[in-house]
Formats: structure tokens, sequence, C-alpha cells
């Protein structure tokens, strides 16, 4: 059974770092494309990162330059370092993994697993 795990969501200040985890079980992450995908109140989920098979990444436009996405194989783990955060960044953050169609990488519906989410805030 898949699973993805989050962590590492809290209230920062503008212009703050936060990095997020995703730790995954029962898929191996480095041979996974995997995704960060995130959600503010009366938005739609929209994709923020992510990272394939080949260790290619992408950035949807409004956090380029801030955000990485990498993976920590070892420990099967997916991060997301973001940096200089502003209030529109705040939302639920969802750690997706494994491609079931073609399609965007930004896209919801080409990920078959997801994590519950963790929660980031940034306020002044």
């Amino acid at each position: 059974q898949v699973r993805l795990e989050e962590s590492g969501g809290d209230s920062a200040l503008p212009g703050g770092s936060l990095t997020l985890s995703c730790l995954v079980s029962g898929l191996s992450g480095r041979r996974t494309s995997m995704a960060w995908f995130r959600q503010a109140p009366g938005k739609e989920r929209e994709g923020v990162a992510y990272i394939d098979s080949l260790a290619t990444s992408g950035y949807t436009d409004s956090v380029k330059g801030r955000f990485f996405i990498s993976k920590d194989n070892a420990k099967n783990t997916l991060i997301l370092q973001m940096n200089n955060l502003n209030a529109e960044d705040t939302g639920m953050y969802y750690c997706a993994a494994e491609r079931r169609s073609l399609g965007s990488s930004f896209s919801s519906q080409v990920y078959k697993h997801w994590g519950q989410g963790t929660q980031v805030t940034v306020s002044s």
C-alpha cells in the first residue's frame, strides 16, 4: 500500500522560509514522478513543482527562483524548500506521486497517490 505523509507546514512571516517533506512508503520515490500541489481557500488545487524519474524538475511561474524541489532517495522523501514566502503562498500543500496518465505534470488528474496535506500560512 502506497502512503504519502507530508510534514513541515507552519506559519511564517513574509520573506521567510519553510521546508516541506513528504515521506513515501510502498513506492520507490527515486523511480517515480512526484509533485507538490497547493490549495488556497476558495481556489482550485494548483501544481507548484514537479520532479520526474529522470530528476527533471519544473515550477509554476509564481514560485520560480523561490521554491526548490528535490528527492532524498536514501530516505525516500520528497522535499520542497520554500524561500522568500509571501501571502499568496498560503494554502494546504499536498504531495503527489506516480503518474497514471499522460498530461501536464502540473495537473492533479495525472497523479495516482496523494498525501493528506500540510498547512502553510504566510502572514505578518
